[in-house]
């Protein structure tokens, strides 16, 4: 029988008595999505799955899009499997959700460990819906109506150019070429529980529209210091096997890089999602 032990009131809950290999259709992944809404970060330990396994898993519980928008997936059988390396830059150690630089983020990842190193690399999660309420009423009326705006090309661009030739992969029906700015609400209206959250993130969120330089960096200061208070985090040590499956709408998550050169590799599986809403 599944059970889902709370991590915080909040955040997070470790589930077991269940078996990801036999969570293979929308049927069986229904109740894991509906407590991926609630809980917003789902841990599940001591799992035995293969990257087909991973994958249809991940199916499982939506539709899932290719690896990257940029970096290519694991292999052709696999094209959905980005695989996070810590020795070929798969390192991220910001507070940052999922691919916010582009117009439709991922709804959620699903997150496998493949290589562990012997001690550190742990990954926090941090909850966007308590980092939004921890704000005075004045701030969130403000936050309201404000507009952000999300770039990759600190992180990809290079890549996009160097490795790949200008030519990325293919999202949203278009082959990535070009990494351009998009803008979304700073408040996120969540698509199935109508809650608020502050969708910024000190990895993609760069600018806020409408407001002075000096404005958008004071404001960002302050959101992203609510973002990253430590009351609304979890903290998760990897073993081998483990799963973690996190609300891309409303969490952010940060890689703890305190294991210098040592392997570390992760598979990560992101979910399609829909174009931000905001109040």
């Amino acid at each position: 029988m599944t059970h889902f032990e709370p991590l915080t009131p909040t955040l997070g809950a470790r589930v077991t008595g269940v078996d990801l290999n036999d969570v293979a259709s929308a049927e069986a992944g229904a109740p894991l999505r509906a407590a991926l809404v609630e809980h917003k970060v789902l841990v599940f330990p001591g799992q035995s799955l293969t990257p087909t396994a991973h994958r249809a898993f991940a199916a499982a519980l939506g539709e899932p899009t290719p690896a990257h928008p940029v970096v290519p997936g694991l292999d052709a059988d696999h094209p959905e499997i980005y695989v996070l390396d810590a020795g070929d830059g798969g390192k991220a150690p910001v507070w940052h959700t999922d691919v916010t630089f582009v117009a439709r983020p991922p709804l959620g990842s699903v997150l496998r460990a493949v290589t562990l190193p012997p001690t550190g690399g742990d990954t926090c999660w941090t909850d966007l819906e308590a980092a939004y309420l921890f704000l005075s009423e004045p701030l969130r009326e403000l936050a309201d109506r404000l507009t952000a705006l999300h770039d990759g090309r600190e992180d990809f661009e290079e890549y996009l150019r160097d490795r790949l030739g200008g030519e990325g992969n293919t999202w949203e029906g278009e082959r990535v070429r070009s990494l351009e700015p998009v803008e979304h609400p700073v408040v996120r209206v969540h698509p199935e529980s109508g809650r608020r959250s502050l969708f910024v993130n000190p990895g993609f969120t760069t600018r806020l529209l409408g407001v002075t330089e000096g404005e958008s960096r004071a404001l960002l200061d302050v959101f992203f210091a609510a973002v990253g208070r430590p009351e609304f985090t979890v903290r998760h040590r990897w073993s081998e096997g483990d799963v973690v499956v996190w609300d891309n709408r409303s969490t952010a998550h940060y890689a703890v890089d305190d294991y210098g050169d040592l392997r570390r590799v992760m598979h990560r599986i992101t979910l399609r999602g829909d174009v931000p809403v905001g109040v």
